[in-house]
């Protein structure tokens, strides 16, 4: 893959996916292999099996504009043409004791890692955004206060690079990764 090495055999999930931009907005994601994406997350990891993470899903047309409508415009230009847009959010607090949960961002995370392979098992790509309005988001969507907004993603399939602007097709490719050296903090 381009601007891709790998030093060591990985997973041929982790080494095929990236986070394209180009969806097809004509290849609906059929139900079964989107509620299979929520199986994955289900099944990660969390401290004390919290399962902090929560999604709002946005598939219907109005569903769809709405979450769209939260997003920056330089993700708007894009992402509109994914026909599943998600929201990821994470309770701040255990439920079990009602104490902050500091882990719940990482726990939720994780939860992401797990839906975005299963989507590249499935032949799906997925995107993640930080590029959203969150208060906007908060109340459009009605999130209670002690749920953090974390991310916005978009799922579908691989389109067209052509319809993408000039910007965003000079950026449609894999980018490169730091060296396994650099990302190993030494003390």
């Amino acid at each position: 893959m381009e601007n891709r090495i790998f030093d060591y055999d990985v997973l041929p999930e982790i080494q095929n996916h990236w986070s394209p931009r180009a969806f097809d907005p004509d290849r609906p994601v059929a139900e079964d292999d989107l509620m299979a994406l929520f199986e994955a997350a289900r099944y990660a990891p969390s401290c004390f099996n919290e399962q902090p993470w929560r999604f709002i899903v946005a598939q219907t047309p109005e569903d769809h504009a709405l979450l769209c409508s939260v997003l920056s415009a330089s993700n708007q230009e894009w992402a509109f043409k994914a026909p599943v847009l998600l929201l990821i959010l994470s309770s701040q607090n255990f439920v079990y004791n009602g104490k902050p949960n500091r882990w719940h961002q990482f726990d939720a995370g994780t939860a992401w890692g797990y839906l975005t392979l299963e989507a590249q098992h499935r032949g799906l790509i997925t995107h993640g955004m930080s590029g959203f309005n969150v208060d906007r988001a908060r109340e459009v969507f009605h999130v209670p206060d002690d749920y953090s907004i974390i991310a916005a993603v978009a799922v579908g399939y691989y389109g067209r690079k052509a319809d993408l602007s000039e910007k965003d097709q000079e950026r449609e490719h894999p980018s490169p990764r730091k060296s396994i050296e650099e990302i190993i903090f030494k003390w």
